[in-house]
């Protein structure tokens, strides 16, 4: 094997006299199958033994198995100083070069070689147990989210510290659990790469911290099997990862509605979307929200005798008597072939219901269009920010379903937007204790005129407010996140407004939002109010979710254009319901 230099300085941005390299002797290794092919085979990377690790993007030394080295590098790079200077190093240090002694190699691949994710089968088996580990300790960080039923799993890479976060989404909270804080940075991004080599449907054979990446990966995690729905984003201090942990096969826990937190005359405008044909029912809300939980359930509610359908990316439930189809859609597919052919099959499927997972691009809005024009119940979720601006988002540039169909009667037959606010523990306090506790936000010496203004906005019995207890008891404690003290999950709150109902929403939609702006019979603000009065929800996280009480009063006061009020049609803000 070649010799090596105990402490090799640092390659120098300026160029060293050195001879000059002719880029055109470089050989070329455009794709993977050309790497794995060479010969003699690549045996390891040296970027760490000549202290150019900064370089990894544009210049990688490599031993090949042979004992000679070669440098891998951009196009741009493989005649550059810097090459050259790292070559006169090279030879310097004992090492004889390869023949060629410079490869070209895409950028992608170049930051494979630069993390020996091609290590020769010798040098994988030394290295193995390291791999190993990285490994184990990446699925026990998803573990500990699968245990506390954490949502989603977030790993924020800090290149420019030594230390990177661990975070995860628990009951709608983003926090981080001391058990996992002080993260160094290079142990996190070595555990990404090595977690990378085991997602499936991912763009891109490596893990790469310059660019979007998506993929999935299902395995068992506290008994329960979990498919992690892998998402990097490209920031600027380095990547964030977020991994949505969904748990697979969970036909047993698909829970009713009535458990989610929707209210009885609600569960009947939903029961009564289920019993009357064709038409779209679209749920809507923010990431994260629990649409498909609620979709779900829904579906579940559908008698035997109808034939279902799903098409989902991927699927999160499993829903019985349900035909349900995986369509991935990776980032770097220029055609979605098999989604194109899946609605194809679909239409000739004689189904009576469809489920579209959602509705987020013209792709996906052309297949709305085309599946609830056929006369079939569809369901489908979008992100919007309210029940009345459903028909605005799927009209949009982004999305283009046209205006006309979407203004058709019949067309919509239920739009439903709902949020998932903190549900109290049992060892909440009343607003007064509350406030003695130093335990509700905005309470103390304005408890009172606070209560009033949320009674003028919604009227009910004050003594029924329960808010939350800071101090927790044994069972909100055992996570061990403050955080969270004094909750016990998350609970829907919901808005609905059945179209056809209401022409006036109709013509709105049909004229691209002039005139006065539709709202619902009752607000999704109004149905947690009703959950406050019940001891459910606190009422300062409802104001926080929403907007104050004093805004909802000033804009009660405010003519029914600008506030969204009632219309002569039905439509009204804002009352807590029986």
């Amino acid at each position: 094997m070649g010799r090596r230099s105990a402490a090799a300085p640092r390659v120098a941005d300026a160029s060293l006299p050195a001879s000059r390299y002719m880029a055109a002797q470089a050989g070329a290794l455009p794709d993977t199958e050309a790497l794995l092919a060479l010969k003699p085979a690549l045996r390891r990377s040296l970027s760490t033994e000549f202290g150019v690790e900064s370089l990894a993007a544009r210049i990688c030394p490599v031993e090949l198995e042979d004992d000679s080295t070669a440098i891998f590098a951009l196009a741009e790079h493989v005649g550059s100083d810097q090459a050259n200077e790292l070559a006169r190093r090279m030879e310097k240090a004992g090492y004889a070069a390869a023949t060629p002694s410079r490869y070209v190699l895409n950028a992608s691949l170049l930051l494979a070689v630069a993390r020996d994710a091609f290590r020769s089968p010798q040098w994988v088996a030394q290295s193995a147990h390291g791999r190993g580990a990285l490994a184990e300790a990446f699925h026990e960080l998803v573990e500990w989210g699968v245990t506390n039923r954490a949502s989603d799993l977030h790993l924020n890479v800090n290149l420019h510290e030594a230390e990177s976060e661990v975070k995860y989404t628990l009951c709608g909270r983003y926090v981080a659990p001391e058990c996992f804080r002080r993260m160094p940075t290079r142990t996190l991004m070595e555990m990404l790469s090595v977690a990378w080599m085991d997602i499936s449907g991912g763009n891109g054979a490596v893990f790469d911290p310059g660019a979007e990446q998506q993929g999935s990966l299902s395995r068992m995690y506290a008994g329960r099997e979990v498919m992690l729905r892998w998402a990097s984003m490209a920031s600027e201090k380095g990547p964030s990862v977020c991994l949505r942990l969904l748990e697979k096969n969970r036909a047993a826990s698909i829970p009713p509605l009535e458990a989610l937190g929707y209210l009885p005359d609600q569960i009947g405008m939903l029961e009564q979307a289920l019993c009357s044909g064709g038409g779209a029912v679209v749920f809507a809300g923010t990431v994260g929200s629990g649409k498909s939980t609620t979709l779900a359930s829904l579906i579940a509610r559908l008698p035997a005798d109808r034939k279902v359908i799903t098409i989902e990316d991927p699927v999160e439930y499993t829903i019985p008597g349900a035909i349900q189809n995986s369509v991935a859609r990776r980032l770097d597919a220029d055609a979605h072939a098999a989604f194109a052919t899946k609605l194809r099959t679909l239409k000739r499927s004689a189904m009576s219901d469809v489920l579209l997972g959602e509705v987020r691009d013209r792709e996906t809005g052309l297949a709305f269009m085309d599946l609830a024009g056929s006369g079939v119940n569809v369901y489908t979720t979008v992100h919007a920010p309210s029940a009345a601006f459903i028909p605005e988002r799927l009209a949009s540039d982004f999305i283009g379903v046209s205006r006309d169909f979407l203004a058709m009667p019949g067309t919509l037959k239920l739009l439903v937007w709902q949020a998932l606010l903190p549900r109290l523990c049992a060892c909440a306090l009343p607003p007064d204790a509350a406030a003695g506790a130093g335990a509700g936000a905005g309470l103390g010496h304005h408890t009172e005129r606070w209560l009033e203004e949320l009674a003028a906005a919604f009227p009910g019995p004050l003594e029924l407010l329960r808010m939350r207890n800071r101090e927790g008891c044994p069972a909100c404690r055992k996570q061990g996140l403050r955080e969270l003290f004094g909750y016990d999950g998350r609970s829907v709150a919901a808005e609905m407004i059945e179209p056809r109902l209401h022409p006036h929403l109709l013509d709105w939609v049909r004229h691209r939002g002039r005139g006065t702006h539709p709202a619902p019979t009752h607000s999704a603000m109004a149905s947690a109010m009703a959950g406050a009065y019940r001891g459910i929800f606190d009422p300062s996280d409802i104001e926080r979710h929403f907007h104050s009480f004093a805004t909802e009063s000033r804009l009660r006061g405010m003519s029914p254009s600008a506030a969204g009020g009632g219309e002569p049609d039905g439509f009204a803000q804002g009352k807590v319901l029986p």
